[in-house]
């Protein structure tokens, strides 16, 4: 019993660190795109900042996913090992073709497919559950909104500063922009792995008492995830950081501060978000604030399908793989 919950503990591992992995494109792309560091330096300055984001944000995120989309009644190993394989398969398929889904949504999806797969609807806390899917719309357009008028604020204030010298001024500021992204992005998402963990080591006995989440799998969660940023994932970079649209320095800047605002505040509401949603949205922002037709529609097109299509596509995964696993227990 104890190799097993061992054994689920490295795959949930092995999930953070493919989140990492694609969402390094999140807490880096714009940074690359503008120039101020090299591909190499970003991912290492990208990771560390996930690492220590456990140091500054508390743990309502992981709260929310241990025990706010699922009940107690439908946690099993089973439903873990679906929830989690599903969600992994789903970064593998996107992560291949280069489109920015959300990890987050993927293992939501695949929790809840797991769940139901289980005990039917009623394993679904659809207080968290509609939480969450109220934050697929709010946290790009949030971003995007804050990027819009972040773009508004700085060309107003500085209309008289010369370009070169306005240049250069955010090329500095975007270091810490990028810091603060990054720090949202460790924050948010790497407390949703805590939350499985968590949850299976009470489904196991190996917790007792009020829900909280252990130190180790604090720090093995963000661990996970700063190593697979510090691995990267080039063709999502590519397509977050180029595609989508031309970005200076000074949109970098406000992309990076709007994305950073909005997962600050939904990591403080312990609201499970998407960083691929909300960085997508300010980029969009940040590009129609110079003219509509500065952002590739047709790739924001695409890449807003993925959002639609990922919670059900992984919520079968996840369902899938339920299956799988019971008929082999």
């Amino acid at each position: 019993m104890l190799a097993l919950l061992i054994g689920l503990i490295a795959v949930a591992l092995a999930f953070d660190f493919l989140n990492g992995r694609n969402d390094a494109a999140n807490s880096i792309a714009t940074i690359v795109s503008t120039r101020v560091l090299s591909p190499r330096y970003a991912v290492a300055w990208a990771a560390f900042f996930n690492f220590v984001a456990f140091l500054v944000f508390g743990l309502h995120v992981a709260n929310t996913i241990g025990r706010g989309i699922i009940s107690a009644a439908a946690i099993s190993d089973q439903v873990i090992f679906g929830a989690l394989m599903g969600a992994i398969c789903w970064q593998v398929l996107t992560g291949y073709f280069g489109i920015p889904s959300s990890s987050s949504h993927a293992l939501i999806g695949a929790l809840i497919g797991a769940g139901v797969s289980h005990i039917g609807f009623g394993a679904i806390v659809w207080s968290g559950v509609a939480k969450t899917a109220a934050a697929i719309v709010l946290s790009p357009l949030t971003g995007m909104i804050i990027a819009l008028l972040l773009v508004l604020i700085v060309s107003w204030s500085f209309r008289r500063v010369p370009p070169a010298r306005a240049d250069g001024i955010f090329r500095k500021v975007q270091f810490v922009s990028a810091s603060l992204y990054s720090l949202g992005h460790g924050g948010n998402d790497a407390q949703k792995t805590m939350g499985i963990i968590t949850a299976l080591l009470y489904a196991h006995g190996q917790l007792s008492g009020a829900f909280h989440v252990p130190l180790w799998v604090v720090v093995s969660c963000n661990g996970a995830m700063a190593l697979g940023t510090l691995l990267g994932g080039w063709r999502i970079v590519r397509t977050m950081g180029s595609r989508i649209t031309r970005l200076a320095p000074v949109q970098g800047v406000c992309a990076e501060t709007a994305g950073s605002i909005t997962l600050f505040l939904a990591t403080g509401l312990g609201i499970p978000v998407s960083t691929t949603h909300t960085i997508t949205g300010a980029i969009v922002g940040v590009g129609a604030a110079r003219r509509a037709s500065a952002v590739r529609w047709n790739v924001a097109q695409e890449i807003v399908i993925a959002w639609i299509i990922t919670m059900p596509a992984a919520g079968l995964m996840g369902a899938l793989f339920y299956g799988l696993a019971k008929l082999v227990s």
